[in-house]
């Protein structure tokens, strides 16, 4: 089961991204922005080069002039092929030439850039090299907002990789947990996810009992045992789009603390996603989940921020999080996924992903947040 393919983007949304970006960073005081590759070049473009590789390839977009891809010769043909190519101008180099100076007369010797997170650093100063009167800052830092704002196919695509991730719990659920290594059931997952119509699995963390306690916990060789909690915490990219669910289960009946735990968490992340509407601040959203746990005298056990926003990555801006007043708007996608972790005992963790409506929010996962009983 792979689902419906979703409606290709086409040139002109890529057009209009270049375009948004562009006139986003002239607003920002800056001269321009250079995308290396990576998510904001494949989201920008449709582009995404065949390997990793030492060659500069790097887009250059500034507000009132056309977009320009410079790549190396040997790719260009690969370039020419995509989507947003037509909304751009290809300049290519070839082995043995100077692609810093080929780029450095695409920008303005004494202007301040955007830079994408992932440029290489040897590229970076290649070009400070070659222009000593440019700066540059992060495009993180810059404009944290240029992807957020998702659109119609692109929430389209989010919720069926919500849907690709709620099916591989309902079929993980009745799996056998007990005497199996967490490996075990974290390679089931990820088959799941795969079968579900995920290209790219980023995670999948099965954490049984004490190991429970650590959010980040890799599954491991530990035996899954009866009476321990598992958090379960997995996503990816299904049609270049991601997906990020955790549901906590448990190996035969709780206890009666482990239950009222497990329904604090519900109860804080069902707080979380009752502040979602357009206007709050994404801070709003970690204050009222974390305003539960806290109240019920669990605070010190909640480690870590609320939520992150999802699009084309897994984890990216917006980040729900104390000190962050930047309001919600509708198109926003992002999870709200509190937890309790207690050392060398147990943890929980509960997680939708969340879209801001023009009225509130709506959960893109669907699976049952209730206490889960597995074999």
């Amino acid at each position: 089961m792979t689902g419906t393919a979703p409606v290709p983007f086409t040139a002109d949304d890529y057009e209009d991204r270049m375009d948004r970006a562009a006139r986003q960073a002239a607003d920002a005081g800056l001269a321009g922005l250079l995308v290396a590759p990576g998510p904001d070049l494949v989201w920008l473009t449709g582009y995404a080069p065949p390997a990793v590789t030492e060659r500069l390839t790097l887009l250059v977009l500034a507000a009132g002039r056309e977009p320009v891809l410079v790549v190396p010769t040997l790719e260009a043909p690969d370039a020419e092929k995509a989507t947003g190519a037509p909304a751009l101008a290809l300049r290519d180099w070839t082995d043995g030439k100077d692609p810093y100076a080929l780029t450095a007369a695409l920008l303005d010797g004494r202007g301040r850039f955007g830079v994408s997170d992932n440029a290489w650093a040897q590229h970076l100063l290649g070009l400070q090299q070659a222009l000593p009167g440019t700066s540059y800052v992060s495009l993180t830092e810059a404009l944290p907002m240029l992807r957020a704002v998702k659109d119609a196919a692109e929430l389209e695509r989010l919720a069926a990789a919500g849907a690709a991730a709620d099916a591989a719990f309902e079929e993980i659920r009745n799996v056998r947990f007990s005497g199996r290594p967490e490996s075990e059931v974290a390679a089931d997952l990820a088959a799941l996810l795969h079968r579900f119509g995920h290209s790219q699995v980023d995670f999948t963390i099965v954490a049984s009992g004490p190991n429970g306690a650590n959010p980040h916990h890799e599954a491991g060789d530990r035996r899954i045992g009866r009476g321990d909690m598992v958090v379960l915490d997995f996503g990816g990219l299904k049609d270049g789009y991601g997906s990020d669910t955790s549901r906590t289960v448990h190996v035969g009946e709780p206890t009666e603390e482990e239950r009222r735990v497990h329904d604090l968490v519900r109860e804080a992340q069902e707080a979380g996603f009752r502040a979602v509407r357009p206007g709050a601040a994404c801070q709003d959203v970690d204050r009222a989940a974390r305003a539960v746990i806290a109240d019920a005298g669990y605070g010190e056990y909640f480690v870590h921020r609320t939520g992150h926003g999802i699009g084309v990555t897994t984890h990216e801006p917006p980040y729900m999080i104390e000190g962050e007043e930047r309001p919600l708007v509708p198109g926003m996608c992002f999870s709200v996924e509190p937890g309790v972790y207690l050392p060398g005992r147990f943890g929980v963790r509960i997680e939708d992903i969340v879209t801001v409506t023009e009225d509130g929010g709506r959960r893109l996962n669907g699976t049952e947040r209730g206490m889960v009983i597995v074999d």
